[in-house]
């Protein structure tokens, strides 16, 4: 007897709703990790646009899991000040993706 699937799980076997799940994930993901870093790193969303260049109503939107188009360039510029570097692997390479 076969166990019967979750909903979740049948809402991952369409194709659409699979790539809305990813999408919205990563977005939270992102969210998060921006969210806890200015926590510990007590920073407030003004002086991490003065510290990144980047404008706060983009990081505002960022937080609250709003559309954002997010390049490269502004991810790193947000995640530097606050600690991080953004990292490409293969296997054993690491690639550092930020100046």
């Amino acid at each position: 007897m076969s166990k019967a699937k979750s909903t979740f799980d049948k809402m991952m076997e369409d194709p659409k709703q699979k790539e809305a799940f990813d999408k919205e994930y990563a977005n939270f993901l992102l969210s998060e990790l921006l969210l806890e870093a200015m926590a510990q790193e007590k920073i407030s969303v003004r002086k991490l646009s003065s510290l990144s260049g980047i404008s706060t109503s983009v990081i505002q939107n960022l937080r609250a899991m709003q559309p954002v188009n997010v390049t490269l360039k502004t991810l790193t510029a947000l995640l530097a000040p606050l600690g991080y570097e953004l990292t490409a692997r293969k296997g054993k390479k690491v690639v550092k993706l930020s100046a």
